[in-house]
């Protein structure tokens, strides 16, 4: 079976920083270089050729490094994490998705004994903020040790944080699921708000940084839903059905933004 090579323009582009290239032959030509060895041969030549101020600072580089990874002890491999996985979550994910779930069960079984808040479910009320701090551990500067690693290619911006983000809501959605079902919530009523809090932390995120777009938009649900629906009793208009369209225009204005300011999420800023 034939292989299709990069062609030597974008060879050549990409050895020069890639600046001269659209974004999706920048994504392309990473995943090709990933698996074909001689395409990076041939970037490697490209390199030595096209930009020699490059070629000399990783040859200084190496010079240096060598001798340190020489007498350093290589991991083993039972303790390696695939390749595979890396795409999708970070080891830092783990316990806040593992805490993530404790409030999931600890809502419902709230609800089931009759001891939340009156008429409203508290699996309602916390379904809409509950994959927020998951996404933010997901791809937050702070949390992630590989971050700098990560972030410094181009394939580690939108497709990355879309990837991590859809871990989190695989995990949370299946969970809040089986919580409105035994609770009798409609689907409709908890997933929306769901959605439209994710892709609003999203968008937000791309501006001030996810960690700090997921901690404005929880303060902002606690203070103006979660407190006065407490005190009162009374389910709020949020959580109610004629509320719906409002979520779904929310969750389709998050989306917008997410996908107009796509190249956000490759600067660093947006990881903080």
């Amino acid at each position: 079976m034939s292989v299709e090579h990069a062609s030597r323009r974008i060879i050549e582009g990409y050895a020069r920083g890639g600046t001269d290239l659209a974004a999706d032959e920048v994504w392309a030509v990473e995943a090709h270089l990933e698996a074909c060895r001689v395409c990076r041969d041939r970037l490697s030549a490209a390199v030595g050729a096209e930009v020699p101020a490059v070629a000399s600072l990783v040859d200084t580089v190496w010079s240096g490094l060598e001798p340190r990874l020489a007498v350093t002890a290589t991991m083993p491999r039972g303790r390696r994490r695939p390749a595979w996985l890396s795409r999708w979550m970070t080891p830092t994910m783990v316990p806040w998705l593992a805490m993530v779930m404790s409030v999931t069960l600890l809502a419902l079984l709230l609800d089931l004994g009759d001891t939340g808040s009156g008429e409203v479910s508290l699996v309602l009320l916390f379904a809409p903020v509950l994959p927020v701090l998951g996404v933010a551990a997901s791809w937050s500067r702070g949390l992630d040790p590989a971050y700098e690693l990560t972030a410094s290619v181009p394939r580690a911006g939108l497709p990355l944080v879309l990837r991590r983000t859809a871990s989190v809501l695989g995990v949370v959605v299946p969970a809040l699921l089986v919580g409105g079902w035994m609770t009798g919530v409609m689907v409709a009523q908890w997933l929306l708000p769901c959605l439209a809090f994710t892709a609003t932390t999203l968008a937000l995120g791309g501006v001030v940084g996810g960690t700090r777009a997921a901690v404005v938009l929880a303060a902002v649900w606690a203070a103006v839903v979660v407190a006065p629906t407490l005190a009162t009793s009374r389910t709020a208009f949020a959580l109610q059905t004629g509320g719906l369209p409002v979520w779904g225009l929310i969750l389709a204005l998050g989306i917008g933004v997410v996908i107009a300011r796509r190249g956000a999420y490759s600067v660093l800023g947006a990881h903080r």
